[in-house]
């Protein structure tokens, strides 16, 4: 041969791999076959889109996670919960969603889903199964849940919805996102569709977006695995493994994010400049009998609400921040603020509340440390 071909060609040919700890990241997008008959057996590997060796093995460990037969992999969180509304969603349905759900699934519903003669209702997270299902109509398709809810942090009785839900043929999708699929497994308890984003606790570092979606549902795990499909969707092998990575130690890292966090809550419970905290595990929260019923822990996550004042104050509060970054998401292993007021303009139930919506992100700093950051912040909240 040729040194032209010689240099495509050599060192390209399968050889044993050394056994590792973790699955070796292939990348590519051509999928060589063994033979012609092969390259239509859909019962193979036939392009690199998915099922290489680290996103497969993630996909593998997801769903020991969350007690399912198989998990879709997307390119985020987002992703996730757009797809798996795509999948099973079509003109002419209506869709029920908690009117604290994550901000951006809600502009994809007003923005994206309209456009395709899909309607959406948001009700009120304060609503129980009984009070939901009166929402219900004949073309009602699909309920979407968030437990706590975004920003506000309210509880929805998971088990009873679901049960009413599948009691009338409607799918439920929840996301799940604030629990990792760790404290809380909502197929166990009777919802069709598990979402989360994995860019926030299961990655763990704040470098790497994906996101996931599972269901019990035969029927509908084939529509998510064929949308993923039709639509395109990819997850970079690199970003597979880096999410494995996350994965391994989610156990270990998650009771230090729900202790810190529960410590520092309390700590802001009793600071003259907070009215209240928004937090389910905390007892007395509204949510918390229902967090305590389902719920095996809690993560870093919650709201503080301040007292009464100017949007100057808060602002000089959070600039004084130097541990807290101010950044959006969450799930990372530092510590985040954010000012919360601009986003719940747009609720379709009004949140009424005695002063300033603040969001934290408790990390893996020292909790001393971390207070003190706050206790500055705190002296130029004038």
């Amino acid at each position: 041969m040729d040194e032209e071909t010689r240099l495509i060609r050599t060192g390209s040919e399968p050889t044993s791999l050394a056994r590792v700890v973790n699955p070796p990241i292939q990348r590519g997008s051509t999928v060589l076959l063994p033979n012609a008959a092969s390259l239509y057996d859909d019962d193979q590997i036939t392009y690199g889109i998915t099922g290489l060796s680290s996103p497969a093995a993630l996909q593998r460990a997801l769903a020991e996670l969350e007690g399912s037969p198989d998990v879709t992999l997307y390119p985020s969180g987002l992703a996730a919960i757009t797809g798996a509304m795509l999948a099973v969603l079509k003109a002419g349905d209506e869709l029920l969603v908690v009117d604290s759900a994550y901000k951006p699934t809600r502009r994809f519903c007003d923005r994206v889903l309209t456009r395709f003669g899909v309607p959406t209702t948001y009700y009120d997270p304060a609503l129980d199964a009984d009070g939901l299902m009166a929402l219900v109509t004949p073309k009602t398709r699909m309920i979407l849940l968030e437990a706590p809810g975004s920003l506000t942090f309210e509880m929805q009785d998971i088990p009873a919805i679901a049960k009413a839900a599948n009691e009338r043929g409607i799918i439920t999708l929840i996301d799940n996102t604030w629990a990792a699929g760790f404290y809380f497994k909502p197929l166990a308890h009777g919802v069709t569709i598990s979402v989360q984003a994995l860019t926030k606790y299961v990655g763990g570092h704040s470098d790497c977006f994906m996101g996931s979606a599972t269901t019990m549902d035969v029927d509908i795990g084939n529509e998510l695995g064929n949308a993923m499909w039709d639509i395109g969707w990819s997850v970079s092998p690199d970003d597979a493994y880096t999410m494995l990575r996350g994965l391994r130690t989610l156990a270990t890292r998650l009771p230090r994010h729900q202790e810190s966090g529960l410590d520092i809550a309390r700590w802001l419970q009793d600071r003259p400049e907070v009215s209240r905290v928004l937090h389910p595990a905390l007892p007395g929260d509204p949510g918390h009998a229902i967090w305590k019923r389902d719920f095996t822990g809690g993560c870093g996550l919650f709201g503080v609400v301040l007292k009464p004042t100017s949007q100057r104050a808060v602002h000089a509060f959070l600039d004084e921040l130097k541990l807290f970054g101010l950044g959006f998401s969450w799930g990372g292993y530092e510590s985040l603020a954010i000012h919360c007021d601009p986003q719940l303009k747009n609720r379709a139930v009004p949140v009424n509340l005695e002063g300033p919506l603040l969001r934290f992100h408790i990390g893996l700093e020292n909790v001393d440390d971390l207070k003190a950051d706050l206790e500055r912040g705190f002296e130029k909240l004038v």
